[in-house]
């Protein structure tokens, strides 16, 4: 089958576009290649990808009406998985036109696009931010959502009403993914585990924001990968008993809902901090902050509708993925951060 994975040679998208060649799935890949963060690490992603025959890649902008269409109308895509967006909380607050271009602009031409071509299904990334103010722990997808605390939080919000806008409007099934705090090899330089693990080897101190009172539900990458693959291997259908008058925000009566990814585990910052120590076999030295403009103070998912949906639910022990995280960091950064006799 062939797939159309926006945001390949990110975090979740290599991940996922990994994934799906091995099972055999013909993938194109579409990504900008932004410098948002190191776009080195974008293109050794992109280059474990490039390994196999049923890949294809287009250097493309989704906020490029253009582009898109012609992309669309080129592929014909049977499926869609947009992972492509600008991503970071506390960026959006110095750079929000990013997010609109990116975030909204860019998600209407997925719409278009999956539209005229009749995708069955568009798979996409919200994110736990939507949750904002919410502190009804855990996050249920039943949870109204309304009052995000950042830009991007709001974006993804927004992201989740066109996507059932459209589902209404033209049938086109859609399920939105939102997912927790997603870590481990291959990670995002801009998230905490390799912020935190490149200051623990240099010896720099931590900035620990709120002063480490608040928690998260890390989620390891191969569980959001197997989440991603199950739920894109399923057209949503209609929920039957939906109620107008006691609306259920994660359903409806058009073909969309909306699934938790996350590991329901919220776990203190200082004890995640001191797995890393332990992993590393360094000492952190600690530099406590206020909390920064944007941030969710906790997180924690419920995820027991993709359980009774799909049949799993992640479970990986943040011990055990902190383990793998840190052994790839070793390996992939060793020359630059860890000095000849560290590496692998």
């Amino acid at each position: 089958m062939e797939i159309l994975v926006t945001g390949c040679a990110g975090f979740i998208g290599a991940a996922l576009s990994r994934r799906l060649l091995e099972t055999g799935n013909e993938v194109v890949g579409v990504d900008n290649l932004n410098d948002y963060y190191d776009p080195g690490l974008k293109q050794d992603r992109l280059a474990l990808l490039s390994d196999f025959a049923n890949f294809s890649f287009r250097k493309l902008d989704i906020s490029d009406r253009e582009q898109m269409e012609h992309l669309f109308m080129e592929i014909d895509p049977r499926r869609v998985v947009h992972l492509a967006a600008q991503a970071g909380v506390r960026y959006s607050i110095s750079h929000p036109h990013s997010y609109i271009s990116a975030n909204i602009a860019g998600f209407l031409n997925i719409l278009e696009g999956c539209r005229a071509a009749a995708v069955e299904p568009l798979v996409y990334a919200s994110s736990s931010s939507v949750y904002g103010a919410n502190e009804n722990l855990p996050f249920s997808e039943s949870d109204p959502a309304l009052h995000p605390v950042s830009l991007y939080g709001a974006t993804k919000r927004a992201n989740e009403l066109m996507a059932h806008s459209y589902s209404h409007l033209y049938d086109l099934p859609v399920t939105g993914l939102r997912y927790f705090t997603v870590y481990g090899p291959w990670g995002r330089p801009d998230m905490s585990p390799i912020l935190f693990a490149g200051k623990l080897f240099a010896g720099e101190p931590l900035q620990v924001f709120n002063r480490g009172e608040h928690r998260r539900d890390f989620t390891y990458i191969d569980d959001v990968v197997e989440a991603t693959v199950r739920i894109t291997d399923r057209v949503p259908d209609r929920d039957a008993d939906w109620d107008g008058a006691r609306p259920d925000p994660a359903t409806g009566p058009a073909r969309c809902r909306i699934y938790n990814i996350g590991n329901q585990n919220a776990v203190n910052l200082m004890d995640y901090i001191k797995m890393l120590e332990h992993e590393t076999g360094r000492k952190a030295v600690l530099e406590f902050v206020d909390a920064q403009p944007g941030d969710v103070l906790d997180t924690l998912s419920d995820t027991s509708r993709l359980r009774d949906d799909f049949g799993f639910a992640p479970a990986m022990p943040l011990e055990q993925g902190i383990k793998r995280f840190v052994e790839w960091y070793k390996r992939y950064y060793g020359d630059v951060y860890l000095g000849s006799e560290l590496l692998l």
